[in-house]
């Protein structure tokens, strides 16, 4: 096999590939004659069907994949030969083909970039540290108190604050319209779930009572049909009802907790939240981690790569979308493109560092990250067996380890200065006001 290599362009290479005659010609005949055996031709008995005939018939479909086999077969021995690493498929075009000659073939693709690592103790990490302080326990505690809390009927006009339970019908010019129609329909009152005006003109109604509200539907509204027009919902309000917050033993109750012990039930929302808080914490090293890696290395990224992750990108939108891919317009490359360009950009940089520090995934450090996963579940144990038992889930698992092995290796090198935050900061930012663009001439 003679193989010859050129660079056309940055990452790409053509492999000019020629391959002797007899590596395609005897295959074909040795498969030609097998066909002669078994094939059965009016006029001719079963094994006993000329070589000839069968090559008539069959020798261009198959000398075709044959053809096809080499130069596939071919393809992978040259790469290894030349040491060459293949970024995606080759394009491969033949340039000889004929019976009795040479096979000559063409295969241009990628190859993987070379990965030079920049010295890591130059990137600079600002990592935050905080902890679950007693009020954030108690104001997490009165949180839950609120969202348990129990509706109890009272036979008063409502206020804001209460829910109302409520029969309607919409129309707009006297007619009806779709979706504008509901029956015992909780509404608490002051929470802003209806439009504009709705809820104001229920405050203050009480048991029994027929209201008809005005509306008007705002120009924006999603659905177009009743955007910007009049409506009027004859409205009948059948239950008032007042929130009544739990006591402290009825929660830890309702929480789980049989014996509504509180100090156990503080014992453990304090335990989640600082679970959560971990998990937020970490979450935010390891996104200036890789904003760090993604802006400190630059080199050129082949362009098959980005195309394959801007395929799974699309795939991923299409499933948010309920999996009806078949229904949803094919989606433009260029919206995914700078996404999947940093994705494969991190993904060989964080495996230059996994390959040149031999980073492994130590086998106590995936058993503590499934318990740190399991811990969540009712029957840890189980959740912890679930994934023991299949070799994929328990991959996921290890990528995982391998992931945070890299975060703790670059937070280990770089520059490190800590921040410290509050819970409540960490797990409720606020979210700033985008600055208006000024307009451009």
């Amino acid at each position: 096999m003679q193989v010859s290599v050129e660079t056309t362009s940055g990452l790409e290479r053509k492999l000019t590939i020629g391959v002797p005659a007899s590596k395609v010609d005897d295959v074909a005949l040795e498969r030609m004659k097998e066909l002669a055996k078994t094939q059965r031709m009016n006029g001719f008995r079963p094994g006993k069907i000329p070589l000839n005939v069968i090559k008539k018939r069959f020798g261009p479909h198959v000398r075709q994949d044959v053809v096809s086999e080499v130069m596939q077969r071919s393809f992978y021995e040259a790469v290894v030969q030349e040491k060459l690493q293949p970024a995606g498929a080759p394009h491969i075009e033949p340039v000889s083909m004929e019976e009795g000659k040479d096979l000559e073939f063409t295969a241009t693709f990628e190859i993987y970039p070379e990965v030079a690592l920049e010295d890591l103790s130059k990137i600079s990490l600002e990592k935050i540290t905080a902890e679950v302080g007693d009020d954030d326990l108690s104001k997490m505690i009165d949180t839950l108190r609120e969202q348990q809390a129990n509706w109890v009927e009272v036979k008063r006009k409502s206020k804001e604050g209460d829910q109302i339970v409520i029969d309607f019908v919409g129309t707009i010019d006297g007619e009806e319209f779709a979706g504008g129609k509901a029956s015992d329909f909780a509404l608490e009152l002051g929470k802003g779930q209806m439009i504009p005006g709705f809820e104001d003109q229920l405050t203050g109604s009480k048991s029994g009572d027929e209201v008809t509200v005005k509306v008007t539907f705002p120009e924006d509204y999603h659905n177009k049909e009743v955007a910007g027009k009049e409506a009027e919902f004859a409205t009948t309000v059948k239950i008032v009802n007042k929130k009544e917050t739990l006591k402290m033993g009825e929660l830890a109750e309702k929480l789980g907790i049989e014996d509504g012990n509180i100090s156990t039930m503080k014992a453990d929302i304090r335990k989640n939240m600082e679970r959560e808080l971990k998990q937020a914490v970490n979450s935010k090293l390891k996104e200036k981690v890789m904003d760090s890696l993604v802006e400190a290395h630059n080199f050129e990224i082949p362009k098959s790569m980005i195309d394959q992750e801007i395929q799974q990108l699309k795939q991923q939108a299409m499933q948010q979308f309920g999996g009806q891919g078949a229904s949803l317009p094919d989606l433009p490359s260029e919206l995914f493109e700078e996404r999947a360009t940093r994705r494969v950009k991190l993904g060989l940089v964080v495996g230059e560092i996994i390959k040149q520090n031999k980073i492994t995934a130590d086998k106590d450090k995936v058993r503590n990250k499934l318990e740190e996963l399991a811990s969540v579940y009712e029957q840890p144990e189980e959740v912890i067996n679930y994934y023991l038992s299949d070799e994929n889930r328990l991959n996921e698992v290890e990528q995982l380890v391998l992931e945070d092995s890299v975060i703790e290796f670059v937070e280990g090198k770089a520059e490190v200065s800590e921040t410290s935050m509050s819970f409540d900061e960490i797990m409720n930012p606020k979210q700033e006001d985008a600055p208006a663009e000024e307009d451009k001439e």
